[in-house]
């Protein structure tokens, strides 16, 4: 145990953000570098090193937190680093991104603020980052046996790199011009900057994984070819057909989903547009979804410049404190205050877009809307509460249905899917068809970047088992695990 009175003498303190002011005016993450250090010593040894860690089971990579906590407590960053690394291939994503289910699962959390173990996670990545001790680890040896893996989001990088210290030759492809799939160009550089996604690619490729960009299977390549030109093909290629929204005024120019809106945004940090096609300078901008994606778009919307940002939400506003529905270890349905939020705009609960209404030239102008309650269990407009508020551009930000059956991939292969639009794949997430395996939320349908990363690892290990026979690869989530609810 770190400290033993920790948990009692120390309050907990996260990471300071920099003045709103400024950092709208730029691109850059929002934490003011280097505050972490010099406080996570003392919030590591808040950790109780429980002797049943709650923590472990929130976490769906099974993290060994407070083994690193400790190791962080007494500054042995080397120790730190490699207890992260033996449950978690990309941490400095997933204490950049993942919302910390392992918080919410907490022992402390019962009665006291949960330890801040997202930041000590963070905090000891960048260290070991900084230190070398992040090295490329290839195989000393080859299997003489070949993986294709679609998609390069969390999920593929994790059962690309997993298959790659295996001993497997592993190519990845990706339809986008880079890398990364929605940690290149789904989260704004304000939450992650690009720079981590690259250095751990860097690291892939010395260990031995390939890279094919602007490659699309189903249409630049058919899903046959491939399966007959490797031995195995992991599918992770994301849940990406977005839920619309087909209320009258829908083609209005101007309406878009966010992940028309947000890469864009990307792809003008990455220097190959000069200003976004779609921007938000000078408009009265409505953001519909209150998730994680429809923040990133109000925090992309800030910092174009618009002159108004709202944000609209069907469900009631959660409440601050954890429901007594939702009792701990689960993960509380609690309103949250993003960084994005905290820069401005407003947030509008329980109402729901009728319509929208255009101007003379085609573009969107006004979004119409009306309060809903629940009535008998279902959400039900409430008569005489329609409202407009100016519109010029509405992000549609309201969740994914399934992974992209239009580009011919599920198709081509013959791959079975289930209620949701989801693949089906057994307990060695395994699909339908001999030799094809699919991770991720592809598989899962619409989650976090933690699960991806878990599933990632545990479908390498299936993919391991049947190019060999055997594997020692490790399994940290079943396909059909879920978090910890109610």
């Amino acid at each position: 145990m770190a400290d033993p009175k920790g948990f009692l003498t120390t309050g907990r303190e996260v990471a300071r953000t920099r003045p709103v002011a400024s950092r709208v005016k730029d691109w850059d993450e929002v934490y003011v570098p280097g505050s972490l250090l010099p406080i996570i010593s003392k919030q590591a040894g808040r950790c109780m090193d429980c002797g049943v860690p709650f923590c472990h089971n929130g976490c769906p990579l099974g993290n060994l937190i407070p083994e690193w906590n400790d190791y962080a407590y007494r500054g042995d960053w080397a120790a730190a680093s490699e207890r992260l690394h033996a449950t978690n291939n990309f941490p400095e994503f997933t204490g950049r991104l993942c919302p910390a289910p392992c918080e919410s699962a907490c022992v402390l959390g019962i009665n006291q603020p949960p330890v801040t173990i997202k930041n000590v996670e963070v905090t000891i990545i960048d260290k070991a980052w900084e230190a070398g001790l992040v090295t490329p680890q290839p195989p000393q040896r080859l299997s003489g046996k070949t993986v294709a893996v679609i998609g390069s989001g969390p999920a593929g990088l994790a059962a690309a790199q997993q298959l790659t210290r295996a001993g497997h030759t592993v190519a990845v492809y990706e339809r986008a011009d880079r890398i990364g799939g929605l940690l290149r160009y789904g989260i704004p550089e304000f939450k992650m900057e690009k720079r981590h996604l690259n250095r751990r690619i860097e690291q892939m490729r010395a260990e031995g994984t390939k890279f094919r960009t602007e490659i699309e299977i189903g249409r630049d390549i058919e899903a046959d070819k491939l399966r007959n030109r490797y031995d195995a093909v992991v599918i992770a290629a994301g849940a990406t057909t977005a839920r619309d929204l087909p209320v009258p005024g829908r083609d209005l120019n101007g309406v878009h989903q966010a992940m028309e809106y947000l890469p864009l945004a990307n792809k003008v940090r990455e220097g190959d547009l000069t200003t976004a096609p779609i921007s938000a300078e000078g408009k009265h901008v409505v953001v519909i979804g209150g998730g994680d994606t429809g923040a990133d778009c109000v925090g992309t919307a800030h910092r174009q410049g618009a002159a108004s940002v709202t944000q609209l939400e069907i469900m009631p506003r959660p409440g601050d404190d954890r429901p007594a529905h939702q009792p701990w270890p689960t993960f509380p349905m609690t309103y949250k205050v993003t960084s994005a939020h905290e820069e401005g705009g407003e947030r509008v609960y329980s109402v729901s877009t009728t319509h929208f209404e255009g101007d003379e030239d085609g573009n969107v102008a006004w979004l119409h809307l009306i309060e809903v309650e629940f009535v008998d269990g279902k959400l039900t407009p409430k008569p005489g509460t329609e409202q407009r508020i100016p519109a010029q551009l509405v992000t549609l930000a309201m969740g994914f249905t399934g992974t992209d059956r239009e580009n011919g991939l599920v198709g081509q292969f013959g791959l079975e899917l289930d209620a949701r639009g989801n693949i089906v794949r057994d307990a060695d997430y395994a699909t339908n068809v001999d030799g094809v395996f699919v991770a991720g939320d592809a598989g899962r349908g619409q989650s976090l970047i933690v699960w991806a990363i878990a599933e990632g690892r545990a479908a390498a290990r299936g993919v391991d088992r049947y190019l060999t026979g055997e594997s020692a690869l490790p399994y940290p989530v079943r396909p059909t695990d879920r978090a910890l609810a109610v």
